[in-house]
Formats: structure tokens, sequence, C-alpha cells
């Protein structure tokens, strides 16, 4: 019986897709320098080949011509743009583009494409493979902001793990709270006429208001964090526990791209299948990067950051407590802009910058934001 139009339709369609998926792999290969990544991305453009052929077949078992595949303004636009961002974007890019395969891929069988049991079969094994596909460009990519720059250069320590990013707490909190306290302390010296206890009281508030807000924000993504790694490990243990195979399967291709041989990745997915708990924790681990130990206290991460973000707000007021009128406010803008210099030394962790290029942007920024919040205060306190 000849197949429906929905179904020639969605073949082509999956077949332009597999095409245009190989390209770009082998497009990013043709450009990559490391040769682990390199072999990886050659080994996913091959994949997605085969699986191009097999719906070449389907084509012609089904008596269609398999069409030519035009160079669009599209594809151009596609190759264009990954040479541009580079290829680390690209792989982000094309991680999210595997995982909307799979997600297509399961809908289709879900639905029973045309009731034909060998593509349901392959529309299983293609699933598989882009769920695979998808986490390897996942461990392939870089970090995506500089909050992971950090974790990823702190967890090269044995005592850090992933405990160890209260230490990166550490350094947003006295950054947030010097800049917030910072302008309070500037503005309301301009409104008040530098009057000592004005300043003082707002920024005293400034400084609890910071540090209860940075503490709770803390404590909150923390806390999330773990909730989600613990749904995550519910969703595999049930996968595990109602397709076994299919699991075994997706960890022995992640192994292959990981440069494998598809025997020994076989063996280490079967063995490791043999214990299911470790089966779980793996491909957790695999998807999400992640594992239960290297998430942070919660109260640890909170204390963590309400206390840094207390010292950093605390330093514009100091000179307060001990003098009045213009020279309390020059003395505080001195402090102020020499620690905005030593924090943004401390965050050349973060930015992988020179400290000295990092010290200077932030002291440059702490001197616009006192000049500014200065003359809003003596606008606001011409008005009053």
């Amino acid at each position: 019986m000849p197949a429906d139009p929905e179904t020639i339709a969605v073949i082509k369609h999956n077949w332009r897709a597999e095409v245009e998926t190989a390209e770009v792999y082998r497009d990013l290969a043709s450009r990559e320098t490391d040769q682990k990544r390199k072999g990886i991305l050659l080994r996913m453009a091959e994949a997605e080949e085969r699986h191009a052929q097999r719906w070449e077949q389907k084509m012609r078992d089904l008596g269609l011509e398999v069409p030519v595949l035009q160079d669009t303004i599209a594809r151009r636009l596609n190759r264009w743009w990954n040479k541009v961002a580079g290829t680390d974007i690209a792989i982000r890019r094309m991680e999210a583009a595997e995982e909307k395969h799979e997600a297509a891929f399961r809908d289709q069988r879900d639905r029973a494409l045309a009731g034909e049991d060998d593509v349901q079969e392959f529309l299983r094994t293609s699933a598989v493979e882009e769920k695979a596909h998808a986490r390897a460009l996942n461990a392939m990519a870089p970090p995506p902001g500089p909050r992971s720059a950090l974790d990823t250069i702190l967890k090269r320590e044995r005592w850090h793990g992933r405990g160890g990013s209260w230490v990166a707490d550490a350094i947003y909190g006295v950054n947030d709270g010097l800049g917030a306290v910072f302008g309070i302390v500037s503005g309301v010296a301009g409104a008040t006429n530098n009057q000592q206890h004005y300043v003082l009281i707002s920024g005293l508030a400034g400084m609890l208001a910071s540090s209860l807000s940075m503490g709770a924000g803390a404590y909150l993504a923390t806390k999330s964090e773990a909730e989600v790694y613990e749904a995550e490990i519910a969703r595999e243990k049930r996968e595990v526990e109602e397709n076994p195979e299919e699991e075994i399967e997706e960890m022995s291709l992640f192994y292959q791209l990981q440069g494998f041989s598809p025997e020994e990745s076989q063996r280490m997915a079967e063995r490791l299948a043999e214990q299911p708990d470790q089966m779980v924790q793996a491909m957790a681990q695999h998807e999400l990067g992640l594992s239960e130990h290297h998430f942070p206290n919660h109260w640890k991460s909170a204390t963590s950051a309400a206390i840094s973000t207390a010292i950093g707000a605390f330093i514009p007021i100091i000179p307060f407590f001990f003098m009045s009128g213009i020279n309390a406010v020059i003395a505080s803008f001195a402090v102020s802009i020499l620690a905005h210099f030593a924090v943004g030394a401390v965050k050349s962790l973060i930015t992988i910058r020179s400290w000295w290029a990092s010290g200077l942007e932030m002291t440059m920024v702490g001197v616009i934001e006192a000049v500014v919040t200065y003359g809003l205060g003596l606008a606001f306190g011409a008005m009053a």
C-alpha cells in the first residue's frame, strides 16, 4: 500500500534534517584544532549520514525519487553564522538542534508513523542517538557564563568539588554590596548636604537589605539546583526501569562518541547496567554534568553570600563613623574606589583577564557611579 502524503513529507523532512546536520558537523570538524573534539564531530557526522541513508532507502522503497538538497540562503546564513560566532557557540546551537530532533523522532514514533515496524524501530534508535549527541555536545561545550567559569577553575582543586562555589558567592556578594551601598551613600550625601546621620542610617539600612537579599537569593538558588538534580535522578531512574535496553544503548553510544570502540562501549554500558543505582547516577551525570556531591550546602551558601555582601556594603560607610561633612564623603569615595579596584582584581579569576585591567575597569565603574549618584542627590536635594 502506498504511503500517505503525511508520511512522505515526514520522511523527506527527516532526510533533509539529517543531511544538513551532517554537513554542519563536518564543517565544524574542518575548523576544529582539538583532535579529540574533531574526532567526536566527525563520528557524529557519520552517524547523521547513516540516518540520511536510511531515509533515502525508505524513499526508494516507496518508489520516490531522492530530492537534491538545494544550497538555500538559509543554509548559507547558517554556515556563515557558525563561522562568525565560533565553534563553541555553534556547538551550543547544535546541542539544541539535536534535542529538537530527538523530541521530533519520539513524537513521530508515538504517533505510529504509517504503522511501519521498520520505521518505528529506526525512529527509536535515531532518537537515542540524537539524545547521545546532545549530551556529548553538552560535554564538549565550555561553561556558558563567567560564574560557571569560576566554578570550573575552582573545581580542579580537591577541596572544592562544587561545594567550593561559596568562594564565588563571596566574590559576587562583596561586589554587589559595595556597588549598591556606595551608590546609596553617594546619593544621600549629595541630597542631604553630607549630613552624617542621614548617610549612616541609609547606608546601614542598605547594607542590611542587600545582605539579606543576597543571602536569600543564594539559598533559593542552591536549593533549586538540588531540587532539579533530584527531579532528574527520578526521571532517569524511571527511564532505566522502564526502558533498560534503550538506556544501555544510549550509554553505549555516549561512550562511542568519547572515542571507545563499539564493543568496548557495549561492554562498559552492560556492566554499568548491572548496578541500576550506578547506572542512574552515570546517566544523570552525563546529562547534567553534575553529581550529587557537587551541590553546596544551602545554608553555607546563603551565609557566605550574606556576610560577604554585608562586608562589601559596610566599606563605604566606615568613614562616617569617625568623620562628618565633606571630609567623610571624600574618605568614603577614596576607600570605596580602592575597594572597587581590589574586587575587580579578584574578579579576574572569573573573567580570565589580567588583574590590573579588571581592577581598573571596576574602578572606572565606581567613579562613574559616585559622580552620577552624588549629582542626582544634589539635584534632588535642591528640589526638596
